[in-house]
Formats: structure tokens, sequence, C-alpha cells
């Protein structure tokens, strides 16, 4: 047996439900932290929101990684005694889950309702203004939205039921990504160009939602990294939103689609490199859970 070997063997294995990720580069981020602090072995799902390690002392190193993760803005929650459901899976229950009040879960359904309520406006504004650029960023609403209705959904499930979840997510959002792309290449060819007024209307709507989706949650900002990430939400969306005003304005001014299919292209690739981390991650948490 290798070194290596004997070290993995001789280290204790901990999970931490993480809250506060919404993209692949937060995980990155996170696993950065922790090798900051010796710990080498580590790995950070974004598909089921878990970060599992290795450590050889946990008395010492696990406070060190909770400061680490903590301290870059977003929440741990030790996950602890394994229980088995009526399906035989591990059910790994997180220590502390006295943040998830009542209050604070209706705050969650409205983001979801409003995300994913205006992903579907702003896709049927994508189809009826002719822009590739509107359904792309329909896409990055029904992507946030989705994410955090499977992180309410999945609050006390097992580590196999949100890898089974959060692949069926992230194979639903993979189609409809592929879908645009196929559909701004076709576009390529065909130069229809789109109308830009509605193009900028539905943008700026989409702004609008953007920070009204942040205020139910702001009651709760205290201690608890969702508002966090739904300020990152917020700001990454308010980015893609500009963008789609500016590609209107330059649809206008241009009398081209080129504006319109650049943009699209750009935040519908993000959004597909988004949905393959969550595919990869939810199969690798499968495959461990077996």
């Amino acid at each position: 047996m290798s070194s290596p070997d004997l070290i993995h063997n001789a280290a204790e294995m901990a999970r931490y439900r993480v809250t506060g990720m919404d993209c692949p580069s937060c995980a990155a981020k996170i696993e950065k932290a922790v090798r900051s602090v010796g710990v080498e072995e580590v790995k950070v799902s974004i598909a089921t929101q878990v970060m599992t390690l290795h450590v050889s002392d946990p008395g010492a190193q696990l406070p060190e990684v909770e400061r680490a993760v903590t301290g870059i803005g977003y929440r741990l929650d030790r996950l602890g005694g394994s229980d088995v459901d009526h399906e035989g899976d591990i059910d790994d229950l997180p220590k502390d889950l006295s943040h998830i009040t009542p209050a604070y879960r209706r705050a969650l359904w409205i983001v979801i309702l409003l995300n994913v309520g205006y992903g579907v406006i702003e896709m049927f504004g994508g189809f009826i203004s002719g822009s590739q650029a509107l359904k792309a960023d329909a896409l990055d609403f029904l992507g946030d939205g989705l994410i955090t209705f499977l992180g309410v959904l999945a609050i006390g499930w097992s580590l196999v039921w949100r890898a089974r979840s959060a692949l069926i997510q992230g194979l639903f959002l993979g189609a409809l990504g592929l879908g645009v792309l196929a559909n701004t290449a076709y576009r390529v060819l065909v130069q229809q160009q789109p109308e830009a007024e509605l193009m900028g209307l539905f943008a700026v709507i989409a702004l609008v939602v953007n920070v009204v989706a942040v205020l139910p949650l702001l009651p709760h900002r205290t201690g608890d990294a969702n508002v966090r990430a739904v300020w990152l939400f917020s700001r990454n969306d308010a980015i893609g939103n500009a963008a789609v005003v500016l590609a209107a304005g330059l649809v206008a001014w241009t009398g081209t689609a080129w504006p319109d299919l650049v943009v699209a292209a750009v935040i519908a690739g993000l959004f597909m490199q988004s949905s393959w981390s969550i595919i990869r991650d939810a199969k690798a948490d499968l495959q461990e859970s077996i």
C-alpha cells in the first residue's frame, strides 16, 4: 500500500453542508480556503452543497477549516450522525438547522417564484422579440430559481436524494442551454434582427426583479449566507441584464442581430458551464454513495 493510501486510511472523514454557493467558482474558492489551512483532501460539490474532507487531527483542524470557510462568507453546518432511510441510503443530517424558520422558508419561496416566474416571462419575451440574449438571460433566472428550489426541498434530505435531484435539475437546465445555443447558431445563419425596444424593456424589468428578489431575505440576513448568495445571484444577473440592455441599444444602432447573438452565446455558454458542473458533481456524489 502506498504512502498516500496509508495517510488517507488514517484520516477521518468529515462532511459539512455549505450555504451560500451559487456557482462552480464558489466551490473552487472554498476548496482553496480549506487547503490554505493545511487540509489537502477536500471536495466541494455544487450539486449537493456538501463539502467532504479528510483530516488527521479533527479536533485541531476542523475549527481552522470552519474559520477559513466562514471567513470568506459561507455558512457551514456539520453533518452529524448518520441514519438510514427506508431505502437504505445514508441520511446525513446537519447538526444545526435553527436558522431555517418558517418565515425564512417563506422568504426563500418568494425568491423562487420571482426567479422562475420571470424566467418564464422573459423566455416568452425572447420569442416574441426574436432575441436570443433574452432567452439566455431567462435561463439564468430559471437556473437561480431552481437551485434555490432544490435547496429548500433538500433540507434534511440524504446525500443520495440531494444528488439525484441535482442530477435531474442539471440535465434539465443543460437541455435548455443546449436549445438556446443551437437556436443562436441557427440565427447566425438566418440573421433575423430582434426588436430592440422589446429587448430593452424586458431586460430593464429583469433588473427590477433582481432587486425585488433580495428584499424578502433582508430581515433574515444576520448569520445566514443564503442572503449573500442571493446578492451574488442578483449581482451576476444584473450584469447579464445590463449586457442585454447594451445589446438592445447596439442592435438599434447598428441595425444588425450580431450584438444580440454575441451576448446570447456568452450568457448561454456560462450557463452551460454551471449546468455541467452540477451534473458532474451529482454523478460523483452518487458514485461515492454506492
